[in-house]
């Protein structure tokens, strides 16, 4: 049930994020063509209109669809391999190359990820965390904040460990159920989900056909 609702979090995590950042680059794209026509009435509430911060939450919104993206990547066996190799192993040795790519990808993103909860935690965490606490935090460096959103940097780049040890937890996951099954997750590229068969057969049926003689 948790791992569920891990599943679906993850999947609307970045379908929001990307969703969103496609919205604040088409409004901010139409805002800078839409100040340089000379429209009365529409020209000036554009141009009272303050846009700077857009660019700036996009690429944040784009690097932690990305970051999630990747460990969404591991669960559903979308990243790019090239396993020709492997495939030529006899079974044992293959099993055992497998396991130990899965458990090279375990150790680094772990490991990404609690030097990216350092540097986030030394980077004005232990400043919020202190200040949430009500302890003394006058001697603890605040940390930086971004140049137009001004949001603390630490929030910004907790994308890093959060989004690292969900693609630790990842690997682990593949891990386990090729261990007791063998199989590794694997994307059909001509199948598209939540598309069934039928619904293929039917949309292809329903199509007009060109060429050929009348």
């Amino acid at each position: 049930m948790l791992i569920k609702i891990l599943d679906h979090l993850e999947e609307w995590i970045i379908t929001l994020l990307m969703g969103g950042a496609t919205l604040i680059i088409f409004l901010s794209v139409v805002h800078r063509y839409g100040t340089g026509m000379p429209i009365p009435y529409v020209q000036d509430y554009l141009l009272s209109l303050h846009f700077e911060w857009a660019q700036e939450l996009a690429i944040i919104m784009f690097v932690w669809m990305a970051k999630f993206g990747a460990a969404y990547g591991v669960r559903k066996g979308v990243h790019v391999g090239v396993d020709v190799l492997v495939n030529r192993l006899p079974p044992e040795w293959r099993r055992f190359t497998v396991m130990l790519a899965l458990v090279c990808g375990m150790l680094f993103t772990g490991i990404i990820g609690t030097l990216g909860l350092t540097f986030v935690w030394e980077n004005g965490m232990h400043h919020a965390v202190y200040t949430l606490l009500g302890r003394d935090a006058s001697e603890v460096p605040e940390g930086p904040t971004t140049p137009d959103l001004e949001w603390p940097t630490w929030l910004v780049y907790s994308a890093v460990p959060w989004a690292s040890y969900l693609m630790c937890f990842r690997f682990m996951q593949v891990s386990w159920t090729f261990l007791r099954h063998g199989e590794l997750p694997h994307h059909d590229e001509s199948q598209v989900e939540g598309l069934s068969d039928d619904d293929h057969d039917e949309l292809f049926a329903a199509a007009p056909a060109h060429g050929g003689a009348r």
